[in-house]
């Protein structure tokens, strides 16, 4: 199929493939100069340019102020004012570094992710690969590396599809409003003061660029894209498309803004929908509390938390990317290797009720109220929430309880009102490592839901419990 820059033709685009929609879960980093100051979060760039704003005020103290110690320095390299020199210049391990692709790459797939990648270019315009049309790039400044090459090669190698995530629709439409103007065209790129028409066909360019570099199998954008031009977006999404026929791919285009939900993917900033929400979406989250970037008081969601909003996302139809955040020399935090270690134990042992599943008719019961948008918490659930999933055959009904329901299960959505559970043809327990199963015989159904008596404590600890139901045709289905 050829595309051609119109949505009438760009929307003939399947937007989640079946690999997509069984991967479930994937990772990717917010790593670059602004991890240096290691301050407030990964909009340092532009609040340091902001007057009164603690970032500004934290910038002259530490640096000087923003017109003689401006952003670009964290890029180029300058002392601060006790005479330390800083620069965004990771070193490989290899070179006697902190960083090692293949490392990050070996944690991450071992957390259980399918797809992973970088931030390949933030809001502050500065490109983590060997750009021909941007010269503020990793491999002629800074580290002196080709990032993104050696994250995509390091991911696929151990099996993961690759994510690219740009976020330089922002970079020209506002991020950079308050710094000065520039009167060096190199700055002028940097800061986004080219003007609209150079920006947005740089914008474009970049595009075509990591696309080229890296085969995308998931080409991700932040915000903003309601403010690059139609006729331009419409041309990122035709190429790549184009291209990865030419790769023989199925790739995936989000967004948050600006295109539509016919041949994309609509990605949920930090939360999710309160129902079951077709077409199939994405949410992008954080490990951290409140920064996106390495900070040197960074705080972190508990496993629990994490885990949880994961199983109740993937109950709504959806997936997750979630954001870790390395130190600006290329090491991966202690606290949060834990948490991802902790998700990976989780899904070898009950990855079966979440890998290759697809959302029921409802997504679960319980007390706590999960997603309902944007910017909703990530929280760990209870003992009496349950979330729904099931086999892709629509045979199997997977039941995970958040916490381990004392004494017995009890599933009020499966009443006798509601459902016929005649065909129900066994009830198990997914056991403490993949592939073991508890058979939980003694089940009732009555007009208050469905009850399995379960063992007074739990035999073994999880973060949460899944319960399957094997039904011999398909899932019945609920009465309204």
């Amino acid at each position: 199929m050829i595309y051609t820059p119109t949505w009438s033709s760009v929307d003939r685009h399947v937007p989640a493939p079946e690999w997509f929609q069984d991967a479930k879960f994937g990772i990717y980093h917010h790593w670059g100069a602004f991890s240096v100051p290691a301050f407030n979060n990964e909009w340092y760039p532009r609040d340091m340019y902001i007057p009164d704003h603690p970032v500004h005020r934290h910038h002259i103290q530490t640096y000087g102020d923003p017109s003689t110690w401006p952003y670009h320095r964290f890029i180029d390299g300058g002392h601060d004012k006790s005479g330390r020199f800083v620069r965004f210049a990771p070193k490989l391990r290899s070179a006697g570094g902190l960083f090692d692709p293949d490392e990050w790459a070996q944690l991450i797939a071992d957390a259980g992710a399918r797809f992973a990648g970088p931030v390949a270019e933030h809001h502050d315009g500065f490109s983590m690969w060997d750009s021909r049309v941007n010269e503020w790039n990793s491999v002629a400044k800074g580290p002196r590396l080709n990032l993104l090459d050696s994250f995509a090669r390091a991911y696929r190698a151990q099996g993961l599809k690759v994510l690219v995530a740009m976020h330089h629709a922002f970079h020209f439409t506002g991020f950079f409003d308050h710094v000065p103007p520039q009167s060096e065209p190199t700055l002028r790129k940097l800061y986004g003061q080219l003007g609209p028409a150079a920006e947005n066909r740089l914008w474009l360019d970049k595009l075509r660029e990591v696309i080229d570099l890296a085969r995308p199998d998931i080409l991700w954008q932040d915000v903003n894209l309601d403010q690059v031009d139609e006729s331009t977006a419409l041309e990122f999404l035709a190429h790549y498309y184009n291209r990865a026929d030419e790769w023989g791919s199925e790739v995936v285009a989000t967004y948050k803004d600006g295109f539509n939900d016919k041949g994309q993917v609509y990605d949920y900033e930090r939360g999710g929908p309160a129902e079951v929400t077709r077409p199939y979406w994405l949410t992008d989250d954080i490990v951290a509390r409140s920064t996106w970037c390495h900070t040197t008081d960074i705080t972190y969601h508990s496993l629990e938390e994490i885990l949880h909003s994961l199983i109740d996302r993937v109950s709504k139809n959806g997936n997750m990317l979630l954001n870790i955040s390395p130190t600006a020399d290329g090491a991966i935090p202690e606290e949060q290797r834990t948490i991802l270690q902790g998700i990976g134990g989780y899904l070898r042992r009950f990855g079966e009720s979440l890998y290759g599943t697809r959302a029921w008719t409802v997504h679960g019961e319980g007390p706590t109220t999960m997603g309902g948008g944007s910017f909703t918490e990530a929280m760990a659930g209870t003992n009496r929430d349950i979330r729904f999933t099931r086999n892709k055959q629509n045979t199997v009904l997977y039941a995970t309880a958040l916490g381990w329901p004392v004494g017995s299960l009890a599933i009020t959505t499966l009443t006798k009102a509601l459902i016929d559970l005649g065909s129900l043809r066994s009830v198990h327990l997914l056991g403490p490592m993949a592939g073991d199963y508890v058979p939980l015989r003694d089940h009732r159904q009555d007009e208050n839901g469905l009850h399995i008596t379960l063992p007074s404590t739990a035999p073994f600890s999880a973060p949460a419990y899944t319960v399957k139901l094997t039904f011999t045709g398909p899932i019945p289905e609920l009465r309204s």
